[in-house]
């Protein structure tokens, strides 16, 4: 007689494997957090949304359609009993930080609440995660702004060289994640992201104040949009499909740190270009350069090598 997973005397069924894997996401408000909680909630995980300012900023989830599916909670990732008691209360399987301030433009003027936020903030997961010996994975979201400028392709053991706040704070995350995963034996890793945009990034980001800008051409009519340095060349990607990298990288038996990209470097004028085609608009119309825009210093040219991650995981 064959039985099936649930009858009453399969005494040998794995209960634990029938169980629900519990996903804890850092920062699930922003374009990052929102979609891996989607992602995770696909896969049909128990997803446990952290933010600081859950209350005021619900709308990717609502965009999302998952605002009823994720339990959420009102937490500063700088907050050592709160985080350790979420980590104990719910046993997470894996856990993803995207928290803290993201934007390299006002880390300058917020330089403070930048680096408290990424340094701070790592230090606190990590040594709460090792206190409580928390066996589980972590993922961190580096960012590509601590390689600088990059005349070559990018990979993992490309050289540092931050230009900003916001950098330096990430290139101190980066390698704390990796003396706890060395010294610690913690199972944390970090991918280090290179720009990665969405319907879901915010207005202030580049990106969506110049397609905002050409839609509002359109509609009203003559406006001029004021940018800095459009000679700027960046690697940008599609946020979605990072996701699912990030969590290939969290997942891999061999946990080590990786770059996501795509591995194409394109400038901000050429974006300005598509966009305004797109709405049938000559972009030099509309485009004003302003000095006071320029930030005090500029990658030039940033672009990564996905090849290894290609190579490891299977993704591009």
């Amino acid at each position: 007689m064959k039985y099936s997973l649930f009858h009453e005397d399969n005494r040998n069924t794995d209960l634990k494997a029938l169980k629900k894997k519990i996903a804890l996401v850092l920062g699930c408000n922003g374009q990052d957090g929102s979609f891996i909680c989607k992602s995770l909630l696909d896969k049909n995980y128990k997803v446990i949304g952290i933010s600081r300012s859950y209350w005021n900023k619900n709308h990717n989830h609502q965009k999302l359609g998952i605002d009823k599916d994720i339990i959420t909670k009102r937490c500063d990732i700088c907050n050592t009993k709160k985080i350790s008691k979420f980590i104990e209360s719910y046993q997470p399987d894996e856990i993803y930080n995207f928290a803290a301030q993201s934007s390299v433009g006002k880390s300058f003027n917020k330089i403070e609440e930048t680096i408290h936020g990424i340094v701070n903030g790592t230090l606190n997961l990590l040594e709460t995660s090792r206190r409580i010996k928390f066996e589980g994975r972590i993922f961190f979201a580096g960012s590509s702004e601590i390689f600088g400028n990059t005349k070559t392709g990018a990979d993992i053991n490309h050289p540092h060289n931050p230009l900003s706040p916001y950098a330096i704070s990430k290139q101190t995350s980066y390698n704390l994640v990796k003396l706890y995963r060395e010294n610690y034996n913690l199972n944390c890793v970090t991918g280090v992201m290179f720009n990665h945009e969405s319907y879901l990034r915010e207005d202030s980001f580049v990106t969506k104040k110049i397609i905002n800008s050409a839609k509002e051409i359109v509609k009203k009519g003559s406006k001029k949009i004021k940018l800095g340095n459009i000679s700027v060349i960046r690697d940008w990607g599609w946020a979605p499909e990072y996701i699912e990298a990030v969590q290939l990288i969290t997942n891999t038996k061999e946990l080590k740190d990786y770059v996501i990209c795509t591995g194409k470097a394109n400038s901000l004028k050429k974006f300005i270009e598509i966009v305004f085609k797109y709405y049938g608009l000559d972009w030099t119309e509309f485009v004003e350069i302003d000095d006071k825009l320029f930030r005090p210093i500029e990658i030039e040219e940033s672009y990564g090598n996905p090849k290894p991650l290609f190579d490891d995981l299977g993704w591009k």
